[in-house]
Parts: structure tokens; sequence; C-alpha cells
């Protein structure tokens, strides 16, 4: 069966799945604290907008990359009742619909609050559109390593509406999602090889192999932590953060070890718990992080202020 652009019933709710709702979760969390925890306090209104912007660019990346992969989606199971592949949604819709909300987020996003910020975002869905979907992901085993970047700027672009700018401390939220991507891919890649194997997609799992995919998990796992405390002694994090960080890093790094002693002749099958257990666990450990710096922009709202606490930049 080929993608074809025939005439489809499609309702809202196919072209709704086609902005990947999960994904822009993640971004518009990410977008929305770099935002609220930037020194520099915005409109409600101009600050709902600019997340509401973000989100619609988050969206329409990944409407393109829908378009982009239907002929791997409609082989691998994991992808095989997004729209276009199920035939709710032709290819060409789906490219209509992802290159009109891209101009509509960028130009808005500029318009409301600045043009760095817009700037920023059209660079965000270039890079996860054409960069990771049309040349890394089915060219090399470090699409995810070098395309994690796409996720990574949301904070930077939310950071960049409130203030006009890019900072110490919006590099170090980027350097934390970007970090704690290949981990959380390669993860999910242990348990889904088979999906990424008759596709082609070179996820490192296929190429690599398992045991070596979880020695990276590991390596990236053990780099990420210091990025990860680094920003508690920013003048985004505190106390409260620094806690959250020693504890989900705790948990990650045993989480990665348990997976680089894992042998092979246990996982195999459908005994994957671990692997599934260190993906879920990765998802928990972001949302949980942010959520931190979330708490200590409202304790420092509050003038709660640690007093003591060192803060290096």
């Amino acid at each position: 069966m080929t993608v074809t652009d025939q005439s489809y019933d499609a309702e809202f709710g196919d072209f709704f799945a086609l902005l990947k709702p999960r994904v822009m979760s993640l971004v518009v969390f990410t977008a929305a604290v770099g935002l609220l925890v930037a020194p520099v306090s915005m409109n409600p209104v101009l600050a709902f907008s600019a997340v509401l912007f973000i989100a619609l660019g988050a969206g329409a990346s990944g409407a393109l990359n829908m378009w982009w992969d239907a002929d791997i989606d409609q082989i691998m199971k994991r992808t095989q009742g997004r729209p276009i592949p199920a035939g709710r949604v032709t290819p060409s819709n789906a490219l209509i619909m992802g290159l009109w909300l891209s101009v509509l987020a960028v130009g808005m996003l500029g318009l409301t609050s600045n043009w760095v910020a817009a700037g920023l975002l059209a660079f965000t869905i270039f890079f996860y559109a054409v960069v990771y979907s049309m040349w890394l992901k089915r060219s090399t085993p470090q699409n995810i390593v070098i395309g994690g970047a796409a996720g990574a700027f949301p904070p930077m672009v939310g950071w960049a509406a409130a203030t006009g700018g890019v900072s110490v401390e919006s590099v170090l939220m980027f350097s934390l999602i970007f970090m704690w991507t290949p981990p959380h891919f390669w993860s999910l890649a242990l348990f889904m090889n088979h999906d990424y194997s008759a596709a082609g997609v070179p996820m490192m799992t296929v190429t690599h192999g398992k045991p070596y995919t979880r020695k990276q998990i590991l390596i990236y796992t053990v780099l990420l932590t210091p990025i990860t405390l680094a920003i508690a002694f920013t003048s985004i994090g505190g106390p409260v953060y620094f806690a959250a960080a020693v504890i989900l890093s705790v948990g990650f790094l045993r989480g990665a070890w348990g997976l680089f002693n894992r042998s092979e002749d246990i996982a195999t099958g459908d005994d994957y718990a671990a692997e599934r257990g260190v993906f879920k666990f990765s998802l928990l450990y972001l949302f949980a992080l942010f959520f931190a710096l979330l708490i200590e922009a409202a304790l420092r709202g509050l003038n709660l202020t640690w007093g003591a606490w060192p803060v290096w930049i």
C-alpha cells in the first residue's frame, strides 16, 4: 500500500492529530516555563498569546513531519494509526496545513512578542521539519542526538518572548532537554527496535545494536546530570529545584545503570519492563524539573527568597 492524495473524509480530530498533541503538550509546558521564569514579566494576554503561537509552531512541525514520514509511518506499528497512513488525511492537506500554521505562528509571535522569539521559532520548525525529518532521521544513527535540538528550543523561545533575548539560563534549559533527548528516545527504541528496523530508520539500536545503545544511554545520562544540577545555581534555580534535581538524577542514573547491565538474554520478547520503565521515568524527570523551576519562580514572586542560597550566574 502506498500513500496517495485521493479524496479522504477527514474530521477535525484527524487534523488535530497531525499536530502531535502529546508532543505539543511537552513543548507548551517547557515554553511556558521558559516564559514564566524569565526576569521580565509579560502582560497575561500577551504571555498566553506567545505560548499559543509557540504551540501552533510545534503543531506545524508535527504536521510537516507526518507529511514527510507518511511512507514509513504506514510500516511502523506505533505510527500506522496516524491520520495519513490510516487514510483519513491526504499528504497534500497535511503539507498545506503545516506550511500555513508555520507562517501564522511565526508571524503572530513576532507581532505580539518580538522578532527574536519569532526567529527562534522559525528556526525550530525548520530544524525539525527539514534538518531532522528530511535529513538526519533516515541518514545517521546520530539522528536523535542532533535532531534533539528541535525539542530543546521551546523554553528558549519562551524566554526570548519575555526578554527579547537569550541568556545563560535559557541556554541551560535548552542544554537540559538536548542532553535528555537521546536517553529518552533510545530507551523507547530498545523496545520498539523492530519498527525502526522494518522502516529502515537507522536508529542506534538498528545500526549498532542494543548493548551499544544501552551504553550510550548511560553515557548521556551521566553527561546530563551536571547540566541538570547547574541550573540550581542560576537566577532561576534554588533549593527546591536542587532537591528535585538530585533526587531525579539519582533515579535516572540508577535506571540507566540498570539498562547498561541488563542481559540481552533477559531483554527479549515482551520482557522490556525495565526499558519501558526508564522511558516513562524520563518523561517524569523532565516535567518534574521544569515544574520545580515554576515553584522557584512562584516563591520569588511571593518574596520568599532563600537568602544565602548561592547563585553563580
